[in-house]
């Protein structure tokens, strides 16, 4: 059975898709940290970051550079701040947050409920900025 982000990323599941190509899938944390945070994801199903090849691996961070770079004229943020935990999901999912402060990056702190609204615009303003 495919793994939930390979639904999300097929269509089957709705997401608030904020960039895609023929091999990557990004979209809004419906559960994030922080507004704006984005999760990345290759197509290809593989569970851990570093059993990707090193094609895959490579192509999957420049294009999260190049979701980053749109994120961050999208929310304007000090720095976008990446990480991948990768416990949660049995897909290799990279982490994009807008952070003004180290605290932004806080995965044990409680996650927002943001209306569906906000994350519809939110979303929208970074699709537009990604290039």
């Amino acid at each position: 059975m495919a793994s939930l982000f390979s639904r999300i990323a097929a269509g089957e599941i709705p997401s608030y898709k904020v960039a895609e190509d023929d091999r990557h899938f990004a979209f809004l944390d419906i559960n994030p940290v922080h507004k704006g945070h984005v999760l990345v994801i290759p197509k290809k199903e593989v569970d851990y970051i570093f059993d990707l090849s090193d094609d895959d691996y490579a192509s999957l961070m420049l294009f999260a550079k190049r979701v980053a770079k749109a994120l961050k004229e999208a929310i304007p943020c000090k720095k976008v701040g990446v990480t991948v935990i990768g416990l949660d999901v049995p897909h290799t999912h990279v982490h994009l947050v807008p952070m003004n402060e180290g605290a932004d990056m806080n995965f044990c702190a409680p996650k927002l409920t943001l209306p569906d609204e906000e994350m519809e615009e939110t979303a929208s303003k970074i699709a537009v900025c990604f290039k």
